[in-house]
């Protein structure tokens, strides 16, 4: 399995597991911190059930699953993840990311993305980084684009929200052959 951690000088990834997830209770409290997630993570309960789903995950070499640490403020900010793992085919999904409100706007999610993206080409040197995202979601929609991902498509009414809303998902891909292109214009 990949590293442990992940870090540059501005932010520090973690393993996130059940030894370590409670640094994160609080911010995961934050109201409509996932609105647009179809997971819930507003009690302790529901939070450690999504933290367990995450390290299943990694056991089974799926996911890899972060704490998210701003090294500039010297405190813990959120979650992220890399997902839908296709060893095989060289492919992976980075989502499943939530940052806290104190956090959002400074930069921290570019260098987070920075740094998976980075890792995902070029120490695991996969083939394809995928996003998924609510069609709703325009801030993300928008942060995805930012950094050089391509819409590839949209998944009409594929995913069940809690409210039981069906939301269209938008698809974002990164190709490795895009990486050092984008690289060196977005980062």
């Amino acid at each position: 399995m990949p590293e442990k951690n992940l870090e540059n000088p501005y932010v520090k990834l973690t393993l996130l597991d059940l030894s370590n997830y409670k640094v994160l209770l609080k911010i995961a409290q934050e109201k409509d911190l996932i609105h647009y997630s179809p997971s819930d993570i507003s009690t302790p309960e529901s939070f450690k059930n999504y933290v367990q789903t995450a390290v299943d995950g990694y056991y089974q070499k799926n996911t890899i699953p972060y704490i998210i640490f701003d090294k500039r403020k010297q405190a813990y900010a959120g979650s992220t993840r890399f997902g839908l793992i296709n060893w095989k085919n060289k492919t992976l999904h980075i989502g499943w990311t939530w940052i806290g409100k104190d956090f959002q706007g400074t930069g921290l999610n570019k260098q987070v993305k920075f740094l998976m993206l980075q890792y995902a080409f070029e120490t695991m040197n996969f083939e394809k980084v995928e996003f998924r995202i609510d069609e709703r979601n325009t801030r993300s929609r928008k942060a995805v684009e930012k950094i050089g991902a391509t819409l590839e498509g949209i998944l009409r009414k594929d995913t069940l929200m809690k409210d039981g809303f069906r939301r269209n998902t938008c698809c974002y891909g990164i190709l490795k052959s895009e990486w050092e292109k984008i690289k060196k214009s977005c980062f």
